[in-house]
């Protein structure tokens, strides 16, 4: 404490700041935070003793020349001393002098420090060091031309060094990189130098923005390592950093280089040496970390320190000339030398190759199989072989040709190898590079131009090429390209070898039948690509849609090749923004959107969603779909009965009854009639009716944040709806009670006489309703509150309400939209959670399954009430559609055991999440039943934590799950899925919900 007073009155004495004093880490200096009473920050540094002057005095030039030049960077101010200028001569405690300086404080946390590292904020890092470079670029100070172990010039110092690593294959790994490095060297050193920072590490870039709050870059820091160099050594150095343990590292470094160049812009030559500049940076820092362990062997910080490090450059499989490719892709430079060349000559000679398929292509219909447009194949993650052999049967016309387009995001590549993830919602490839014709098998091909065979070879795999050839091409100036053919009859292995030239206008290979063509329609896959660099002769023939930057520009559209327009082979998904633009126009805007950054989905199957782009999605959220997106026994159904009739209950028909007959199976024994409606909106106001009818009285009694619907009856008795503000306010008809939660209610988990304490709440709502003469007609809940925040009421609650109720001379109404048909795994209903029997029980939406529906079941008496003389007719109430669809859902539950896989993979989350509640301080209670659970978050003090769950839940989705959020401060996580999930899938909703809350730490 003296030590910080000794600075503080230097601070006050020298600078006139008067500030507390809190010590900041530092290897060699100090450094202090000063909070000014005037509410501003400073930051004193104060150097070891025998500094060198001229060290202090570059850093303090150099950012009052940064500021000068590009006052916008976010790079400290230099704080001048009252008299004496920006540095001051201080004696220490010991007597010793010592050089201080002030710089303004600059707000955020290290970029070590800070999760998510999007592209986006990676980009952004970039932009700030090209901005930072582009400062300095005339910036000249004596001391720069130092003679240092940090010089990436002077790198090669690790060469006589290398001994110290006692591992023979890393030691030989690191003479590699030093032995490319050496070969880059003369290259390097005919670049311009200038001032860099050389050593923008993740502790020297500042980033502020928590949760909600977008990032960005708030500061570049510390510019002790400063010296001169070309300024892609700048890059590479921060470029060793950023791609340490980012769990995508060639797009990490698409994202910083694109940035950089934004602000500074890089030639070809820069931006293919960063690879080999980024693995000697690393070389140096593990080298030089091991002569420190030697030096130092009981500090364990040096061998820590060195491990990301190693594990990058042991771990990583990156090939250094496709990230060289894929940098200059996102810089928008040629992807090669002479790409640029490659793709004017092929637009020169469009419309005068030789037809590769012996005619003219010009009239040949176009077929979609997109992700919007078709429903190939049924099921996204598996493609069987009789039904690869059938796709796009229906563009088939007496044998001619049909094209499909380029760059087409298409669910047919369904296999796991498309998977770039361990998750069936991991990113996969789903967009087509290449054209196709489909013909018949044995169609002879014809060469578009003169070509040497590449690779001629046989792929046996499922759903590979089968036969496929790869041609060499050169343009009249000598730029290379090749193009492949993929799907043919391998009849060519007799003829074809590598090295042999094939004419312009020769036939050498023929289309194969789905024996020998990767099981495929016949059809050839024709692929341009202007390198094969990295990618050889295993090519992809689909990218990933976020990749598309790089794939479009090494394998082009090849229409040109087919005397074709580009803009008629050349695939445009719906445009999502202009989607959102045309809702924003035609719709309400209290119809609400979910997530900041809205999804668009356009398929489904069982409990996964797939955007326009293919991108596939976790629905944990939806309970609509209760048996699965897409089910085919529902589509079958559906479709059979539209063939037939789609009739109302005025007439009769077996579905009705049949669909009444299954639905009071699942029953007690007292609830005999049913009521088929269009929703559980419907269903709810019925039963006030019912209700009312059968007492006499008009009061109702439900628990607060209930939601019951959006008529105006329904949304009277939704406190959900009707307490919001601007909403309609509470009817005088209507008593709230709480709602049975025993986590934050009024009777906690430690009260065990909690179930009857919150059932005595509604003697008081009786006796109001009494008093204002509305009389009890009914008491409706949803069973398990669902938009109050996943709660399960304790035992024996609905037992004492119901109780409570008919005593009054009221009736007791279930709501089982959220939670009946099995949802609850070992409940069919919750109210047999409650061991209750409900005089009127309401079903919604997942009846139908997507289908609108709903049903309500109540007594005989209950029904003869109503039944006084007026008719009671809902148009598309059980139809003979939605009945035939509401009886399929029951028996699929039944037949694929539904209810049962609540039970277990609920179970499995449970297990999940209450790990996740042991190691995370935001979750303060995991509560459900199956497939019914809630999260709820809260702060350090136990308040609801609002912020966190919205960011959750939009970083699950960034992690491609789709969950909710309820409560009345939306502050639960709402885990809901169609009853298809898998085991699979609840372990990455664990797995992604932990990395997330450590996010959000």
């Amino acid at each position: 404490m003296r030590n910080i007073q000794h600075w503080r009155t230097a601070l006050e004495q020298h600078w006139g700041i008067t500030a507390q004093l809190s010590q900041l880490d530092g290897e060699y200096d100090l450094n202090f935070l000063a909070k000014a009473d005037d509410g501003k920050g400073y930051i004193l540094k104060v150097m070891r003793a025998g500094c060198e002057t001229w060290l202090v005095d570059m850093q303090v030039k150099a950012f009052e020349h940064i500021t000068a030049r590009q006052p916008q960077l976010p790079c400290p101010v230099v704080v001048r001393a009252v008299q004496s200028g920006p540095l001051v001569s201080l004696k220490d405690e010991t007597g010793a002098e010592r050089l201080a300086w002030v710089l303004s404080q600059l707000p955020g946390q290290c970029y070590a420090h800070v999760a998510p590292k999007s592209d986006g904020l990676i980009h952004e890092v970039g932009q700030v060091l090209g901005g930072a470079a582009l400062a300095l670029a005339d910036f000249q100070h004596d001391g720069l031309e130092r003679d240092f172990k940090w010089d990436l010039m002077r790198a090669g110092w690790i060469k006589d060094q290398t001994g110290c690593i006692a591992d023979p294959a890393r030691r030989q790994m690191i003479e590699d990189i030093h032995r490319q490095f050496a070969v880059l060297k003369p290259a390097l050193e005919r670049l311009p130098r200038q001032a860099i920072h050389n050593d923008a590490n993740d502790y020297n870039i500042l980033i502020e923005g928590t949760l909600n709050a977008p990032r960005r870059v708030s500061g570049l820091i510390d510019l002790g390592d400063m010296c001169a160099a070309p300024r892609i050594c700048d890059l590479a150095i921060a470029a060793a950093y950023i791609v340490l343990d980012h769990p995508s590292p060639e797009a990490a470094l698409a994202a910083l280089v694109a940035g950089y160049h934004h602000a500074n812009p890089l030639t070809v030559e820069e931006v293919d040496m960063i690879w080999p500049l980024l693995r000697m940076r690393l070389a140096v820092s593990v080298v030089n970390s091991t002569l420190m362990a030697i030096e130092n062997p009981d500090d364990p910080y040096v061998t820590i320190s060195q491990a990301p490090a190693w594990r990058f450059l042991e771990e990583c499989s990156l090939h250094g000339g496709l990230l060289s490719a894929r940098s200059r892709a996102a810089c928008g430079l040629p992807v090669v030398d002479g790409a640029d060349r490659v793709a004017a000559w092929l637009e020169q000679e469009r419309g005068n190759f030789s037809p590769l398929m012996g005619c003219d292509l010009s009239n040949a219909p176009l077929g979609s199989l997109s992700v919007e447009e078709s429903t190939w194949p049924q099921n996204p993650f598996h493609l069987p072989l009789e039904e690869a052999a059938r796709v796009g049967e229906e563009f088939e016309d007496q044998g001619r040709m049909w094209l499909g387009y380029y760059h087409e995001p298409r669910l047919i590549y369904a296999e796991p190898a498309f998977r770039k993830g361990p998750w069936k919602a991991s990113d996969r490839r789903t967009v087509h590079l290449a054209v196709d014709v489909f013909a018949p098998a044995g169609t002879p091909m014809f060469a578009p131009l003169r070509g040497e065979v590449f690779i001629a070879e046989y792929r046996a795999g499922h759903l590979d090429y089968g036969g496929v050839i790869i041609l060499r091409h050169e343009t009249p100036a000598g730029d290379p390209f090749f193009t492949l053919y993929g799907h043919l009859d391998p009849e060519f292995l007799d003829r074809l070898k590598v090295g042999q030239m094939i004419e312009k206008g020769e036939e050498f290979c023929r289309l194969g039948d789905p024996s020998m063509n990767g099981g495929w329609a016949p059809h050839v896959h024709f692929q341009l690509a202007l390198t094969t660099e990295g990618i050889e002769a295993d090519w992809p023939g689909v990218g990933d849609p976020d990749e598309m930057y790089l794939w479009r520009a090494i394998c082009p559209n090849p229409a040109a090749m087919l005397n074709l327009p580009d803009e008629k082979l050349r695939y445009f998904p719906t445009d999502k923004a202009g989607i959102r633009q045309g809702r924003d126009a035609h719709f309400g805007g209290n119809l609400s959107l979910t997530y900041d950054d809205p999804v668009m989905l356009v398929r489904g199957w069982r409990h996964h969603l797939f955007d326009e782009w293919g991108r596939p999605y976790l629905d944990a959220y939806n309970n609509v779909p209760h048996v699965g997106h897409a089910h085919p026994r529902i589509q079958a159904v559906a479709a059979d009965q539209l063939k037939q009739i789609n009739s109302n209950t005025r007439y009769l028909h077996p579905a009705q009854t049949a669909f009444a007959d299954k639905i009071l199976s699942k029953m007690p024994d007292h609830l005999q009639v049913c009521f088929f409606v269009n929703s559980g909106s419907e269903a709810n106001e019925l039963a006030l009716r019912l209700a009312r009818a059968h007492t006499g009285a008009k009061g109702m009694i439900t628990p607060d944040h209930g939601y019951h619907g959006n008529t105006t009856g329904a949304v009277d008795i939704s406190a959900y709806k009707f307490n919001k503000p601007n909403g309609v306010g509470q009817a005088d008809w209507v008593e709230l009670v709480e709602v049975a939660d025993d986590y934050r209610g009024t009777f906690r988990r430690d009260d065990p006489d909690r179930a009857q304490k919150f059932a005595d709440l509604v003697d008081p709502a009786i006796a109001s309703l009494h008093q204002k003469g509305q009389g009890v007609a009914g008491f409706i809940a949803e069973t398990f509150p669902s938009v109050g925040g996943q709660i399960i009421p304790p035992r024996g609650y609905l037992s004492a309400v119901y109780a409570k109720i008919r005593a009054a001379g009221g009736i007791c109404i279930a709501d089982e939209v959220q939670t009946g048909l099995g949802r609850l795994g070992e409940y069919y209903f919750g109210f047999e959670h409650q061991e209750v029997r409900p005089d009127i029980v309401v079903l919604g939406k997942p009846i139908g399954n997507g289908h609108p529906m709903g049903v309500l079941v109540t007594t005989k008496e209950i029904a003869e009430s109503f039944d006084n003389g007026i008719e009671f007719f809902s148009t598309f109430g059980g139809s003979t559609l939605s009945c035939r669809i509401g009886r399929e859902v029951l028996q699929i539950v039944d037949d694929e055991g539904l209810q049962e896989n609540a039970r277990l993979i609920g179970g499995q989350l449970m297990a999940g999440l209450r790990m996740l509640e042991a190691k995370h301080g935001c979750v303060g209670d995991v509560r459900g039943m199956g497939l019914f659970l809630g999260v709820e978050l809260i702060r350090p003090d136990g308040a609801e934590a609002t912020e966190i769950c919205a960011y959750v839940k939009n970083r699950m989705r960034d992690h491609r799950i789709l969950i909710g959020s309820e409560g009345p401060k939306d502050n639960i996580l709402k885990i809901r899925p169609p009853l298809t999930i898998e085991a699979e899938d609840a372990e990455m909703i664990i797995a992604v919900l932990d990395q997330i809350l450590d996010e959000c730490a």
